[in-house]
Order: C-alpha cells, then sequence, then structure tokens
C-alpha cells in the first residue's frame, strides 16, 4: 500500500506527534506499507522574511485564491526554508525514529517539474485586478514517479520539499498540497492525507462541531464554498488527486490512524467507480507522470 502525507512543516508538538504516528504506522508487523511525506514551510519563510527585512506579501485571485507573491529574493528565502532548514530536520528527526528517510526538493532528479505562471491576475487592495509578472510560482506538469519508485524499492522514505523547477531550469514555489496531489496520483497512491490544524472541513469555520464527515467524491463541488482561506487549497488538492486516481483523501487534525479510520473529512471514490478508472487508467509505475491534465494522462519528462 502506498500512502502519501502532507504535514505544514512547522516545529512543535503536532509534528513530532505526527512523526511518533509515521513510526509506529511503519512498524505495523505484516505490512508492506510505502510512504512519502510532503512538508510545506509557510510559516518560516515568513519568519525569516521578517528576520531578513523582506516584507511577507500575499496575491489574491479575482476568484478569491490566496498565494504567495515569490520574487527572486522571496524565492532564495523560502528555498532557504523549505530545502534547507526544514527538509534536512524532517529527516533526521525520522532518522532518530529508525525510520530510513531521505530528503529531496522537487528540483532534484526533475522530480516535479512546473511551468512557472508568466502572469497573474491579482487583486488591489482597492479591487482592481493588476497583472503580476515577476512571480517565481509555478504549475506542477509532470512528477518523476520512476525517482520516487526507486527510493521506495530501496527501502527510503522520500521526505518532498515543495520547490519545483521548470523547462528552463528556474526554481518555483508550488503549493504543498496541490504538490502531494500529484504525487500521489502519479504513484497510484490508495490513500493521501493532509494534516492541518483543523478537524477537518466546516460549515461553520469558527464551529468545529460543524464539521463535514464525509464526502463523496462526485458531490465535492458541492461543497467547496465551505471552503476558506488555506482550507481552499486542501480541497483543491484533494480534488486533483481524486482527478488523479486516489481513492480517498483524508482532511484534518486528528492522529495519523483516526484520520486513516475516518476522524476528520473523508473524501471517497465510490469503490465500484474506482475499479472502473482503474482498469481503464492502469499504467506502468516506472514512468515520470503528467499531473497537468489531472486525469490520469501520463507523459515522460
Amino acid at each position: 500500500m502506498t500512502l502519501v502525507i502532507k504535514i505544514g512543516g512547522a516545529a512543535g508538538v503536532a509534528t513530532e506527534r505526527m512523526l511518533d504516528e509515521l513510526a509506529r504506522y511503519l512498524a505495523t508487523p505484516g505490512t508492506d506499507r510505502r510512504v512519502v511525506l510532503v512538508h510545506g514551510g509557510s510559516d518560516l519563510t515568513n519568519e525569516l522574511a521578517r528576520e531578513l527585512g523582506r516584507e511577507v506579501r500575499t496575491l489574491t485571485s479575482p476568484g478569491g485564491m490566496t498565494s504567495r507573491y515569490t520574487d527572486h529574493e522571496t524565492l532564495r528565502i523560502y528555498a532557504m526554508a523549505v530545502a534547507g532548514q526544514i527538509n534536512t530536520e524532517l529527516v533526521a528527526q525520522l532518522q532518530r525514529r529508525g525510520i530510513n528517510a531521505l530528503g529531496l526538493a522537487g528540483v532534484d532528479g526533475r522530480l516535479l517539474l512546473a511551468r512557472r505562471k508568466a502572469a497573474i491576475r491579482a487583486l488591489t487592495p482597492d479591487g482592481r485586478v493588476q497583472i503580476v509578472r515577476d512571480d517565481y510560482t509555478g504549475q506542477i506538469e509532470q512528477v518523476n514517479a520512476q525517482l520516487l519508485n526507486t527510493l521506495l524499492a530501496a527501502g527510503y522514505l522520500p521526505v518532498v520539499a515543495p520547490l519545483a523547477v521548470s523547462s528552463d531550469g528556474e526554481r518555483l514555489n508550488v503549493d504543498g498540497d496541490r504538490v502531494a496531489a500529484a504525487i500521489a496520483g502519479a504513484l497510484g497512491a490508495e490513500e493521501l492525507v493532509i494534516a492541518t490544524n483543523v478537524p477537518g472541513l466546516l460549515r461553520d469555520p469558527n464551529d468545529p462541531s460543524t464539521l463535514i464527515p464525509r464526502i463523496e467524491a462526485e458531490q465535492l463541488e458541492e461543497y467547496t464554498s465551505y471552503a476558506q482561506g488555506r482550507m481552499r487549497k486542501k480541497i483543491l488538492g484533494a480534488r486533483e488527486a481524486i482527478a488523479g486516481g486516489v481513492r480517498r483523501v483524508h482532511i484534518g487534525s486528528a492522529p495519523l490512524d483516526a484520520l486513516l479510520s475516518g476522524d476528520g473529512t473523508t473524501i471517497e471514490v465510490d469503490s465500484r467507480e474506482m475499479r472502473d478508472d482503474r482498469a481503464s487508467a492502469s499504467g506502468s509505475p516506472g514512468v515520470c507522470t503528467s499531473a497537468a491534465a489531472l486525469a490520469r494522462m501520463y507523459a515522460c519528462i
């Protein structure tokens, strides 16, 4: 079984707990479990930027989606945070737990090939639309599944930093939730866990009792209006993972085993539909997998 887990990357009790739970999950006797861990790094990037005297800016699209404004200097800070501090720290923590983790960023071995967004439409504070052209963010187009499968077969647990490379060799900031979704689809993972600091998707973001526990994949669009703030990217990632062939996506703050058992919000494909889809869209696990179409269309780099 292949499982992809996305965590935030911030240091603290929540991260330590997840790593402990991951160690127990992998140690379960009589199981053949493969795990890829993807992390973020927004908080540390913001902290480093402030220490270096850089303004932290966000861009809001006309559709309401927010993202980090990543000019060339911010990209350098982002790379220091995710590919430097966070990735190596997570690998060291997993090694202390007896897990043979191996850290890499999306630029390594062309693991994550992305297309730079040459022009971004963003809203100004007064509501006008502006075009931003000096932003180094990208959209994942291909995942080097062969590289990940090679590492997994050799007994490593890949720890992936969300820093992609373009066809022109540029480093690009890519969203961690969508990276996890693309990797899950490329590997044919059965499940994707997106760990967060809220119980899951809530009808009222200020009321944990309004948790939506289960969503059938074909009905996901009906629930997207409840996603606010960072949850919007997580729901987008879930939608892309389902389109890539993942059977279940779990979102929440519960322990790993509880999330896999249905705590939080579970987005699930009907089992009969999944069997039909996998029969018609199966591909070789050793190729580089395209995530651009989000419909299990495969292509090699």
